[in-house]
């Protein structure tokens, strides 16, 4: 049972740091933190420990089999657009996809980087979307699609950002945006939109990230909202699966 989801996400946040910095082999070999034990058994990346506590969550609130909760190479979907996609989390239970996740991060280079994260999440998710409606995951319910971002809350993040526009006028809300402002009007958009049912904005100093400290800067990014709304929609098409079964 996951009793307190910000130790947990703690834990994650202090994963990150400890394997980007390549000092969190000691971590690694830890049986005593939740980080070291879920990362280990997924091999080790940056975001593990935010795919390890996805998959508890799943498997201790939702009722998921943990063999139904597929990672990486094991989580490749087909697409419309493209022929298939590798997502860092899917879960795929009886035959039929319940959700796919993605686990992202930005901790240096800002600039072009983050445009490229924004072009990956709407491209990825509106491909999900269209191959769902031309029935490519039949008998599949529309599946739960769900992004995390992590950003290091430094300088070059926090500052306000100059637009170029030498055609038209920007959108207002990216004017003096910051870096940490333009994400999270992404994700905040991508949820309105219904690109994503939920999303998760986790910021993290890369000096206190080590000791776990992080925080949330848009209530409706939580990522405790982000968890109860997948194990909620995921256990009620497990209910539902079960009931014709029987």
């Amino acid at each position: 049972m996951i009793d307190d989801l910000r130790r947990e996400v703690s834990d994650a946040g202090r994963w990150y740091w400890d394997t980007r910095r390549s000092q969190g082999e000691e971590q690694r070999r830890s049986d005593s933190t939740a980080r070291g034990e879920r990362a280990k058994v997924l091999g080790g990346g940056q975001m593990d420990g935010f795919a390890g506590l996805v998959e508890d969550i799943l498997v201790d609130e939702a009722d998921v089999p943990r063999n139904s909760v597929k990672h990486d190479y094991h989580a490749t979907l087909p697409g419309y657009y493209r022929h298939e996609k590798e997502w860092d989390t899917a879960v795929v239970h009886d035959g039929e996809l319940l959700a796919a996740i993605e686990y992202k991060s930005q901790a240096s280079s800002f600039g072009n980087n983050l445009n490229n994260r924004t072009e990956e999440a709407l491209g990825s998710n509106t491909d999900l979307i269209q191959a769902y409606e031309e029935g490519l995951f039949a008998p599949s319910p529309q599946p739960w699609i769900g992004y995390l971002f992590l950003m290091a809350d430094v300088e070059e993040s926090r500052e306000p950002k100059s637009l170029r526009e030498p055609n038209f006028d920007a959108d207002d809300a990216f004017k003096s945006a910051s870096y940490v402002d333009r994400m999270e009007i992404l994700m905040t958009r991508m949820v309105r939109q219904r690109l994503v049912d939920n999303a998760a904005f986790i910021l993290s100093d890369p000096e206190r990230g080590t000791n776990g400290e992080f925080w949330e800067p848009n209530e409706e990014l939580q990522f405790n909202r982000f968890a109860r709304s997948l194990a909620a929609q995921v256990a009620g098409n497990i209910d539902i699966q079960q009931e014709f079964d029987e």
